[in-house]
């Protein structure tokens, strides 16, 4: 089977529906790709759509033309891009009726410029050119296997016609050229983000606003529908292993006529569908069926997750919590929108700065060809880093403070929030005003002074630490932000997989396993909870240090205060090195559960000891077993040992927590 590892992908139409999901999930899975994408940003795409990848550093956006050859030129020498994947199109079937030229030139003379491009350099090793299953034209209503991807090619409108002439040159550069092209052929595909002239998001955008939904002719036509993050993972599968020369069909075999989507998006609103579907003229040619097989990327590894209810309630779910996402789309509405692609109009962003300013530049709207080439210079001679702005919650809390000091020390701009975690309407209030381009959750219930409070707090500790934060993550997802969580390592304890002094630590996968608490309880609960939101980025703190050894919360403060301490060895997390960290893992876009301590353990005694040899001589303590320490406490105590090498991993330089203790806080507090 064919292998291919890209290093620089140029993928175009990015903005649009298809490739800024496609885009989205390269950045975020292969940090070591570059992703630079272009999109000339015309009615049917949005610069929204590449929020969760804006940020990255492996993500680079530029506006232009495909049609652009001294641009696409350009682009290829600079950013020695070795793969495409070419979904710019115009796709809509109405406006190709009513506007034909537009489509022979967008996707006809644009792919041309391309494959050009591509033969000139001569450094592409993949060219993916994204077609579509109505190349093949109408299947037969009878028909039981569908069409394969060596089926005779009968495009029946403009756009289909474009995008099988499309298909011919990419097949001719393939083989005069020897250009290394694969081809693709969708079914229909919907989801969050896709512009409203499409079926699904017409009908539920129409049933939002209590209108009736039109089906042309008697909604007797068939198609085939996948959820976008399956075909993401195709283009992912095709990327990697796709054959050069071949054809792939990513199709389903389950079908649906118009009428029975429009009526389970009634069922979706609760309306009555023979009130609210409307049936209105049909196109003048509508094919009646497409049906394709499947069979080839199916034994190449894919397979359609995502099942019709979950697709579409999933879909619905987004519109309703999305619904200015495009501004006015009244014209995209109508039942033959035919007005809203005109020659040289371009869509205008409009809204609140949601690239934060940095493409403002890449806004403006090119005029000629020298320009965009010059723009696209400059970039190149001077990469600008994205703006940070941080909102952070959790003001007079330990680590929200000294979050504020490393601003401070960087020239990040930075606010605390204002509003409290459990009420949605101010946190939206502080996202609106601020306008952040990350969310840093520090706030969180530990206990005054210590977790035996939160046994007999137990309202006030779920309020804050699950429903807080629950509603923060999702205030964060529904504005596109990465909100970086400091949870905590406390809901673990050794067992006899991962026995004391072992030096076998908990993962990240690891199921919390220790209950002795009940702030362990609400933390190891709203974690779980959290892997819902892949816009999370979660952190376990363990046992807190830094240099500041006035500071009651520090954990060498308290324990060198105790009469007597317990002697077990623990995963701990130096401060002072660690939530600099956490604001370059912001810095990379990092999601998910990392372990956010130094690597090894150190028990309290061997803390003791740098205590006593660093900042008193005469220092002096006892240890009382766990047995002791239990009837002087109203909670028991967490102790594990972490395994921090998924975090050294990604920062290499991270010292060992013994060393980190002498770095970071022994030396520059010595006294003797």
């Amino acid at each position: 089977m064919a292998s291919h590892t890209p290093k620089n992908i140029l993928i175009t139409g990015a903005a649009g529906f298809i490739a800024s999901h496609v885009a989205n999930r390269l950045v975020r899975k292969y940090p070591q790709y570059k992703i630079v994408v272009l999109d000339k940003l015309d009615y049917c795409s949005n610069l929204k759509n590449l929020r969760p990848s804006q940020l990255s550093p492996n993500f680079k956006f530029v506006k232009g033309d495909i049609a652009s050859a001294d641009l696409v030129n350009y682009l290829l020498i600079t950013e020695s891009i070795d793969t495409i994947m070419h979904f710019a199109a115009q796709t809509h079937v109405d406006n190709s009726f009513g506007n034909s030229f537009e489509f022979t030139k967008n996707n006809i003379y644009g792919t041309h410029v391309l494959l050009e491009a591509c033969k000139v350099t001569g450094q592409i090793k993949r060219f993916i050119h994204v077609s579509t299953d109505e190349v093949y034209g109408e299947t037969d209503e009878d028909a039981v296997v569908g069409n394969h991807e060596a089926s005779q090619l009968l495009p029946t409108n403009p756009y289909s016609a474009t995008k099988a002439g499309a298909e011919m040159l990419v097949m001719a550069y393939g083989r005069s050229y020897g250009l290394p092209v694969i081809t693709t052929r969708g079914n229909n595909v919907y989801g969050p983000n896709q512009f409203p002239e499409k079926l699904i998001p017409k009908f539920i955008l129409l049933a939002m606003r209590g209108k009736s939904l039109p089906i042309h002719g008697d909604g007797s036509n068939v198609r085939s529908y996948l959820y976008c993050e399956d075909v993401a993972e195709a283009f992912e599968l095709i990327l990697h292993k796709g054959e050069v020369g071949h054809v792939y069909n990513i199709g389903t075999k389950k079908e649906r006529r118009v009428i029975d989507v429009a009526k389970d998006v009634c069922k979706l609103f609760s309306l009555d569908a023979d009130s609210v579907i409307k049936f209105v003229e049909n196109r003048p040619f509508n094919d009646q069926r497409y049906f394709l097989d499947d069979q080839k990327l199916t034994n190449l590894g894919w397979s359609e997750r995502t099942t019709w209810e979950e697709g579409l309630r999933k879909t619905m779910e987004w519109y309703t919590s999305n619904p200015e996402w495009w501004g006015d789309v009244s014209g995209a509405l109508l039942p033959h929108p035919r007005m809203l692609m005109m020659p040289g109009i371009e869509k205008q962003f409009d809204g609140p700065a949601d690239i934060n300013g940095t493409l403002s530049e890449l806004m403006k709207k090119p005029t000629q060809t020298e320009k965009e080439v010059e723009a696209s210079k400059r970039t190149a001679n001077s990469p600008q880093k994205p703006m940070l702005k941080f909102l952070i919650y959790g003001r007079t809390g330990w680590i929200g403070g000294l979050l504020g000091q490393i601003c401070e020390k960087q020239g990040i701009p930075y606010e605390y929030g204002k509003g409290r975690l459990q009420e949605r309407s101010q946190l939206v209030s502080d996202i609106q005003s601020v306008k952040p381009t990350h969310v840093f959750n520090a706030a969180g219930v530990t206990g005054r002074p210590n977790v035996d409070w939160c046994e007999s707090h137990k309202p006030e500790t779920i309020r804050t630490n699950v429903v807080g934060t629950l509603t923060l993550a999702d205030v964060c997802r529904e504005h596109g932000l990465l909100m970086m969580n400091y949870a905590t390592g406390c809901i673990f304890e050794y067992d006899a997989q991962h026995p004391e002094g072992s030096g076998v630590g908990f993962k990240e996968e690891d199921t919390p396993n220790f209950a002795g608490s009940f702030y362990s309880k609400t933390k190891a609960m709203v974690e779980e909870l959290l892997k819902d939101y892949d816009n999370v980025c979660t952190l376990r703190v363990r046992m807190p240090i830094s240099s500041d050894l006035s500071n009651p919360r520090n954990f060498i403060t308290k324990i060198s205060r105790y009469n007597k301490v317990v002697n077990i060895p623990n995963s701990m997390t130096v401060l002072d090195e660690l939530l600099p960290i956490s604001v370059e893992m912001a810095k990379r876009n990092l999601r998910g559960i990392w372990n956010f301590t130094n690597p090894g353990v150190v028990s309290h005694n061997e803390i003791l000891e740098m205590y006593k040899k660093y900042m008193d001589p005469g220092f002096k303590w006892c240890n009382f077993t766990l047995e002791e320490q239990a009837k002087v406490i109203v909670a028991a105590r967490s102790n594990n040992e972490m395994d921090a090498s998924k975090l050294k991993k990604e920062f290499p330089e991270l010292l060992s927590i013994k060393d980190s203790l002498i770095k970071y806080v022994f030396e520059p507090n010595k006294k003797v």
